[in-house]
């Protein structure tokens, strides 16, 4: 298993001047397969689906952008991080923004993201370790995610990490340019 001391990446909390860096990071992706929702009377119920031609991503601005990144004016939020892995030509390679909600002791990540060159590296194992690591320290009791149903890639490596399907929101992204996916929520326990 590789882990983030074999990777050769920093990884750390984002500095202000990562800013720009990490908001220029390519978060598109291609799949061969999508995760059909069906809503049931029980719940809902996935299958895996083949699409032709391949589907390729590409999240607009105003959906990548979260927002939750510390305001260096106003000092760093307790309960939120952004970590970076740095590559060796000093640049992100990928990041992953968390917060911890206290009411009910969850570590949210708001957003990860690895750059298409970096990917099947560990790199986002690596940012989630990170992520746990500080779930632990507020004391969260899991760590709690949205994706699309489309992001197969995603969804697999997010099951490999020992997240769990646990939720479905099915008008999230009405009205955006995302209208017609599915978000699907996963989570992980900290232990």
């Amino acid at each position: 298993m590789t882990t983030a001391d074999d990777l050769d990446y920093e990884f750390r909390t984002a500095r202000p001047e990562d800013t720009q860096a990490i908001e220029a990071l390519d978060g598109s992706f291609t799949t061969r397969t999508i995760f059909h929702v069906a809503v049931t009377e029980d719940g809902f119920a996935l299958q895996e689906i083949p699409v032709d031609p391949p589907l390729h991503k590409v999240f607009p601005a105003e959906e990548s952008d979260d927002g939750h990144g510390d305001d260096p004016a106003a000092g760093p939020d307790p309960n939120r991080r952004t970590f970076v892995a740095i590559g060796t030509d000093g640049c992100p390679a990928g990041y992953a923004a968390v917060s911890y909600a206290p009411w009910n002791r969850r570590l949210v990540i708001d957003d990860i993201e690895v750059a298409p060159a970096h990917r099947s590296q560990g790199i986002g194992r690596a940012l989630v370790s990170h992520a746990v690591e500080f779930a632990r320290e507020r004391g969260a009791d899991h760590l709690w995610l949205e994706v699309t149903n489309i992001n197969a890639p995603a969804i697999h490596a997010y099951r490999r990490m020992g997240f769990t399907f646990c939720g479905l929101d099915t008008a999230l992204y009405n009205g955006t340019p995302s209208s017609g996916e599915q978000a699907l929520y996963m989570s992980m326990p900290c232990s």
